[in-house]
């Protein structure tokens, strides 16, 4: 049995120029990134309104998923570790801009600017300490905080994750919920050896009907659940608002500290043998909101 890639090596060194290339002209490869990627965006379920969305590609390698949500009509961005990988996606003309960075040391992106994130066999990484200075769970905090940020309100990431074992599923999403994020797993074919795929499907923002995890799909193609939910639930799509989100509401009955209140203050500090600025008409005076 072929060992798991993250425990060979780093991602960066793994996916040399060999390997890179190796891994973009694999026809297999290539179907299997299409479908995950097809279903990563339709658990996004991003609003039918006509409107192009701004989607985040984390571990975009060489273009391959990217490619799927260029197809339906959206703009993205693709950040990953792999120059190598970088490389084969420039060659091959990728829609999408493309960044050079480490997910676990948080994402360079302005808050709230993306309208939804989804990540194809790439969040499992975060959990090997590949380095010294590697600690899994200071880069998931990284990781997953950034993320939050850098979403829209109501705007989900779903990230397709191969976990070695329970635990770490739990580790990943135990620092997604601590970051903010609503929902959980959902996992497609849960019976299948082979076919077997989970999903972290996240909300930004609390909890709300939304928010919950989707169904997974069966051995039939077709939902399945252990629980009882109605066909409207699954097809509902997510509301992203306003990307700049409503700033913390001042507190209104602080009392205003005048001119009398200023003068008084600076007249125990001279008592006190403290050197003070002389009073003048400018003293305790509002400044205007700009110069």
């Amino acid at each position: 049995m072929t060992s798991r890639p993250e425990l060979q090596a780093p991602p960066e060194i793994f996916y040399n120029d060999d390997e890179a290339r190796k891994y973009t002209s694999s026809s297999r490869i290539i179907e299997i990134q299409a479908k995950l990627s097809e279903r990563a965006l339709e658990l996004l379920a991003l609003p039918n309104d006509g409107v192009h969305r701004l989607l985040l590609d984390i571990g975009c390698g060489s273009g391959l998923s990217g490619e799927t949500l260029t197809e339906n009509g959206h703009q993205w961005i693709g950040l990953d570790i792999s120059q190598s990988m970088l490389d084969v996606a420039l060659e091959r003309e990728v829609e999408g801009d493309l960044v050079l960075g480490d997910m676990g040391q948080g994402l360079d992106l302005r808050t709230g600017v993306i309208d939804g994130a989804i990540s194809i066999s790439a969040v499992q990484w975060l959990c090997n300490a590949d380095k010294s200075s590697h600690e899994p769970r200071i880069r998931l905090k990284a990781f997953f905080g950034s993320l939050y940020r850098s979403l829209a309100r109501g705007a989900r990431a779903v990230l397709q994750v191969y976990p070695e074992n329970l635990a770490q599923r739990e580790l990943i999403l135990s620092f997604a919920m601590r970051a903010g994020f609503s929902g959980g797993v959902v996992v497609d074919y849960p019976h299948s050896t082979k076919s077997r795929k989970e999903y972290l499907v996240l909300t930004c923002g609390p909890p709300s009907l939304s928010s919950a995890a989707p169904r997974g799909k069966g051995e039939d193609g077709e939902s399945c659940s252990d629980e009882d939910s109605s066909g409207d639930e699954d097809n509902q799509s997510v509301c992203v608002s306003d990307r700049h989100r409503p700033r913390k509401k001042q507190k209104l009955n602080k009392k205003m500290k005048g001119r009398e209140w200023v003068l008084r203050k600076k007249e125990q500090r001279r008592r006190k043998g403290t050197a003070v600025p002389a009073d003048t008409k400018y003293t305790a005076r509002k400044r205007k909101a700009r110069f």
